[in-house]
């Protein structure tokens, strides 16, 4: 295994229980670092980590749990925001020429909460601890189609380009104390959000991906494991794409 740099360090990641964040987790976990694993949902701590519950959509419940991690272990040098729902909903829809519905204003602050407010909550939390120690790493979960659209996606794509807005504006922030911040947009990956779809929906994603297939939550993993190592030490305000070509795909 290549050396990272992260043996000993000590990683916060947000959505730990299943999916991208737990593979997350695991991947930091494998590569020596002491991993706080963090959902609403019930999980499982990786070896030598911990997990918490902690909704990130809630301060106090992330202040405390940041205070919780610093008094075990002393420091966090790496934050990975992944915690994030999708609801999806057009802007209006019509059927022969009535309208039908509208976007709600609880789904979209809902999403907004989770995928957006979060992630400054815990930055937020995060960040002056960082400073402290002397710098660390930010990584934040955009998503693709915040950067091409998507159909009947508006809050899940609003709070997503925020998440890019805020990488770019908190690199250029934090630089200084020697913080890096980026963003991972992931393409369609195979995780429990995307098995209950119907495989004709599956069949449209992996068509719409040039490499054919859909991404698995392990390669994403492996993004955020390289972004926080010091082989990415001069990398800062990114947005790197894991999508297996979408993007220029479309």
């Amino acid at each position: 295994m290549i050396e990272t740099g992260l043996r000993d360090k000590v990683a916060i990641v947000t959505g730990g229980a299943a999916g991208i964040g737990r593979a997350t987790a695991r991947r930091f976990a494998e590569e020596g670092c002491r991993v706080a694993s963090w959902d609403v949902k019930d999980g499982e701590a990786e070896a030598g980590g911990m997990f918490q519950k902690v909704d990130v959509t809630n301060a106090r419940s992330v202040d405390a749990a940041v205070e919780e991690v610093v008094a075990r272990w002393g420091a966090v040098h790496v934050l990975v925001n992944n915690a994030g729902i999708l609801r999806d909903a057009q802007l209006v829809k019509y059927k022969d020429g009535a309208l039908v519905s509208t976007i709600s204003d609880e789904l979209f602050d809902a999403v907004i909460s989770v995928n957006l407010k979060g992630v400054m909550n815990c930055t937020r939390a995060v960040a002056p601890k960082m400073i402290a120690g002397g710098g660390g790493v930010i990584l934040n979960a955009s998503s693709v189609v915040a950067l091409y659209g998507n159909f009947g996606q508006t809050a899940y794509i609003a709070s997503k380009a925020g998440v890019i807005a805020m990488t770019k504006t908190w690199a250029r922030e934090l630089g200084r104390y020697s913080i890096r911040v980026n963003a991972v947009a992931p393409g369609f990956i195979d995780t429990e959000m995307l098995k209950v779809m119907p495989e004709k929906i599956l069949d449209g994603l992996r068509s719409r991906t040039p490499l054919g297939r859909l991404g698995k939550p392990e390669e994403i993993a492996a993004a955020y494991v390289w972004l926080a190592s010091d082989a990415a030490s001069f990398v800062s305000g990114v947005v790197l794409s894991v999508d297996g070509g979408a993007v220029v795909g479309t």
